[in-house]
């Protein structure tokens, strides 16, 4: 199951992780957020263990959705060691996600 982040808990969940974290910025009213929720859940399932992967709602965490600059959504960024390391905007296939995690892990 992806796991939930917000303001309170992206410093020491993300931020402080030596893992690679999959972060999706998304809100309840995106449609194309709604599409790739079952992928990331996939993901979160898959790579257990191996790679964080989670979620933001941007319109309950404001803050972490400023700090980064997310103006589109659904956002996906890949961060490890406290940096982003890469990102992806819109929905995307599978594939694109996780050539993304393969080559960051």
């Amino acid at each position: 199951m992806a796991k939930e982040y917000t303001d309170g808990n992206f410093q020491t969940e993300v931020l402080e992780s030596d893992k690679l974290t999959v972060v999706d910025f998304w809100a309840e009213w995106c449609g194309p957020c709604r599409a790739i929720g079952p992928v990331i859940e996939e993901l979160s399932k898959e790579y257990d263990g191996k790679v964080n992967v989670g979620k933001v709602n941007v319109d309950h965490n404001p803050q972490v959705s400023m700090n980064y600059g997310i103006t589109s959504i659904p956002a996906i960024l890949f961060i490890k060691n406290g940096q982003v390391v890469d990102k992806l905007v819109g929905a995307q296939p599978k594939a694109n996600f996780v050539r993304k995690i393969e080559s960051n892990m």
